[in-house]
């Protein structure tokens, strides 16, 4: 269980000493300003180990979201190696990742804006090895036997069909050749080469399923023509979720699997045996809404490194390979992403509650710890961080749901006596994802202003077991929407919030429970939708190839379950809309197009309720301009300002809201 904070949500429990001045919640000056949020800040993307030098992207909301390649050698400095005006991010499935790989220093990345493939070899500029069309590449794999990569590859040709997924072969000789390996399934990933070169392991998946869903994993060995045969499905079917193969030094492959309700480690070895690694009620693996992921590394044969999740807190563990016994490193750290690691140091992207996530070296031998980078340069100074509380409470047909409940803090103020503080309900996206502990910016600005905020992992959430994760299969729009308003009563029951300053923010499937708390239940004085739905016959209709059937398994099959879909749709419903709501939206979202945020802006408008709308040029699914990421954070801080009745101390370019 994590640290807690005082039970009365007024923060006193971590009292730093000093009077402190009673003012409103919600008008506390707060040294996390909207642009600290971004200034000095990066996104992680993709980690890649080659030999001994670590290499990462990180995206810069300070040079418009441009995503770089960067390494550190080791023990040397930290290197920016991709130059404007290049940008390593692939398109694949809308949501990016896998866009990074290393073979022996040369450098290989997916340019964002031609979606060619790039080589960088030291000292030189890079150079294209595709040529442009209206392929798609990513989650790359080196074949030193052919001295090629293997990779992902969606062609995206005809506008009358969704683009088809294929495993390609790129030749590195600079003839742009592209020769197709493997096809017929609708999805493919993970292609991973034996360390022999002599097999080829990927998993597949095909409509309606999502990779957590049902995936194989197949393997076959290279022809002398270099392309696959005897493929072998040697795990997997309709309803296990497969992970991240990895080869181990001695030709066999380990693979996440929750055939056992959670994702656990197995191995496959070359006897054809499949043999259990590790046996823990938690999970190794993720939803895989990204190429890349990696949650552990195979540095010899005889042991892993790995992260699991138990209870919404993460654990890094060395793992015998033999005896499955493990052991966790002694540290601070409750969250990690992206491991790698070698024979000798284990790399992840680190972080805590107290901590923001960086890239971390741990050495083997030492068990000494190392940072990297970091994420953010502009923690704020003790007594301006809350610490969260990891909750389960109540809610519909006698389940549990879980949270993480952070309280009101800032040394300099307190609450009015006798007072509970607003409450911010945060619904994270997917739906199939989860938030984490970690020290995150944007919760912190909120409670260092006098906020609460509870952050859900509503019934469909990973992190607790294929049977938690499927509590939301046809409940999409129901049981999320259920589990953020009985947080909210429970936390207002307690104590901990103000009953009537009740509020709910979430971005793309947290904005679509954001619209649908507010139109289906009587318990939020306003909103923030975030590039949300609010039409799902609209979204299952106009979205892209990944999520294209994602909807049958959350709400049924369409156009057979058309009621269904109205029904839980918020545009609907408009006569359950009784608070204000503002909306955000990218102008370029190919997932959410920007049609639903303002279809349901005409319709609030229309109806009369207060409603406010700021759409982005330029901003496709997730904001990544720093500008743009300032203006939101202001614009919601205005918003509840004007509707709860406070005057933020923040000073902030006002926002139109139609109908107040």
């Amino acid at each position: 269980m994590l640290m807690t904070t005082a039970a009365d949500g007024s923060g006193a429990g971590h009292s730093t000493g000093g009077a402190r001045q009673t003012a409103p919640y919600g008008s506390w000056k707060s040294p996390i300003s909207a642009d600290s949020l971004v200034q000095g800040s990066v996104r992680f993307g993709d980690t890649v180990l080659d030999g001994d030098t670590i290499y990462w992207i990180e995206s810069r909301p300070a040079e418009a979201g441009r995503n770089v390649v960067v390494q550190r050698a080791a023990d040397g400095p930290v290197i920016d190696l991709l130059p404007e005006p290049y940008n390593a991010r692939t398109k694949a499935r809308e949501y990016g990742g896998g866009a990074l790989t290393v073979v022996g220093g040369i450098v290989y990345f997916v340019n964002y804006s031609d979606q060619c493939v790039y080589r960088i070899e030291p000292g030189q500029t890079p150079q294209a090895i595709t040529r442009p069309s209206q392929r798609v590449f990513a989650d790359f794999s080196y074949d030193a036997r052919h001295d090629r990569l293997i990779s992902v590859c969606e062609n995206h040709s005809s506008e009358d069909q969704e683009p088809e997924i294929v495993l390609v072969a790129l030749e590195l000789d600079g003839s742009g050749q592209v020769t197709t390996l493997v096809s017929g399934c609708d999805f493919y990933s993970s292609p991973r080469v034996s360390p022999d070169g002599d097999r080829l392991a990927w998993l597949s998946w095909s409509h309606p399923n999502m990779p957590w869903d049902g995936t194989e994993l197949s393997v076959a060995r290279f022809g002398k023509d270099g392309l696959p045969e005897a493929t072998k499905v040697i795990a997997g079917g309709q309803a296990e979720s497969l992970f991240q193969p990895e080869w181990s030094p001695d030709g066999s492959l380990y693979f996440a699997s929750d055939r056992t309700n959670w994702w656990n480690l197995f191995r496959y070895q070359q006897d054809d045996q499949t043999v259990q690694v590790t046996d823990l009620p938690a999970e190794f693996g993720l939803p895989e809404w990204v190429a890349g992921m990696s949650t552990y590394a195979v540095p010899t044969a005889g042991q892993l490194i790995a992260s699991y999740s138990q209870n919404g807190q993460q654990t890094l563990v060395r793992i015998d390979t033999l005896s499955g016994q493990h052991s966790a490193w002694e540290v601070a750290y409750t969250s990690y992403e992206g491991v790698r690691a070698n024979a000798r140091k284990a790399y992840a992207l680190a972080g805590s509650p107290s901590a923001a996530t960086a890239l971390v070296e741990f050495d083997l031998a030492s068990d000494q710890t190392q940072i990297i980078r970091r994420s953010s340069a502009n923690l704020p100074g003790e007594g301006y961080t809350s610490i969260p509380t990891a909750i389960e409470f109540p809610t519909t047909e006698g389940q549990t749901a879980h949270a993480f409940y952070y309280s009101p803090l800032n040394k300099d103020f307190q609450g009015p006596p006798d007072a509970a503080p607003p409450l911010i309900i945060f619904v994270h996206g997917g739906p199939t994802s989860a938030t984490s502990a970690v020290w995150n910016a944007k919760v912190q600005y909120w409670t260092s202003r006098g906020f609460a905020v509870c952050d859900v992992n509503y019934r469909g959430s990973t992190g607790y077991g294929r049977e938690y994760r499927n509590r939301l299969r046809e409940s999409w729009g129901v049981a999320d929407v259920e589990d953020a308003a009985h947080a909210a009563k429970f936390l207002a029951e307690q104590g901990k919030a103000d009953k009537d300053k009740l509020l709910i923010r979430g971005g793309s499937a947290g904005g679509y429970t954001t619209l649908a708390a507010l139109a289906f239940h009587n318990v939020f004085a306003a909103g923030a939708s975030y590039y949300g739905v609010s039409d799902l016959s609209l979204l299952v209709q106009d979205t892209h190839k990944f999520e294209a059937r994602y909807l049958d398994r959350l709400i049924g099959p369409y156009p057979e379950a058309k009621q269904t879909y109205e029904a839980r749709s918020p545009i609907h419903h408009l006569d359950g809309f009784t608070q204000p709501v503002i909306l955000f939206q990218g102008l370029e979202d190919k997932v959410v197009p920007p049609n639903q945020a303002e279809t349901i802006l005409a319709a609030l408008r229309a109806k009369g309720i207060p409603v406010a709308y700021i759409p982005f040029e330029g901003e496709q699914h997730g904001f990544r301009k720093a500008e743009n990421i300032v203006r939101c954070q202001q614009a919601e801080l205005y918003f509840y300002g004007k509707i709860l009745g406070f005057e933020p101390a923040d000073e902030i370019e006002p926002v139109l809201i139609h109908g107040f």
